[in-house]
């Protein structure tokens, strides 16, 4: 059986959390406002708990939950058991906080009166975005 591991983040959004596990393939994420418990990949509850769940039913029929718990600071810890981290390491990680710091963004220059008029994806993975305010 293998044991969960903890991986720091940059994240703070929940919203964006969501919205970037879906660009990396996770649509069916669970957030709570308590944080709940992990499953291992034979069902069995683990004392591992996380308010931002994908569950190991949308992962891989050997894999366990995924998880990201809010921390006191703001940010999300992951957490990922053993076996899956060959899987979701820290490149997968990385893409889950690029995508989620696009939405951040996107969402706050929305609430401040820009929609986004284009958006290029360069080779590198940089988005760039041209925006215009709101008429």
């Amino acid at each position: 059986m293998s044991h969960f591991t903890t991986m720091t983040t940059q994240i703070t959004d929940p919203d964006a959390l969501r919205a970037a596990l879906a660009d990396v393939g996770y649509g069916d994420v669970e957030v709570h406002d308590t944080a709940q418990p992990l499953y291992g990949y034979q069902g069995d509850q683990r004392a591992d708990r996380a308010h931002v769940i994908v569950r190991r039913a949308h992962i891989g029929s050997a894999s366990n939950d995924i998880g990201f718990l809010h921390q006191d600071d703001g940010r999300y810890l992951a957490v990922i058991s053993e076996y899956d981290r060959s899987k979701h390491d820290e490149t997968w990680l990385g893409k889950v906080t690029a995508r989620h710091a696009y939405h951040l963004t996107a969402s706050t220059l929305e609430a401040q009166g820009f929609s986004m008029a284009e958006e290029t994806v360069e080779r590198d993975g940089t988005v760039r975005m041209v925006l215009r305010r709101f008429q």
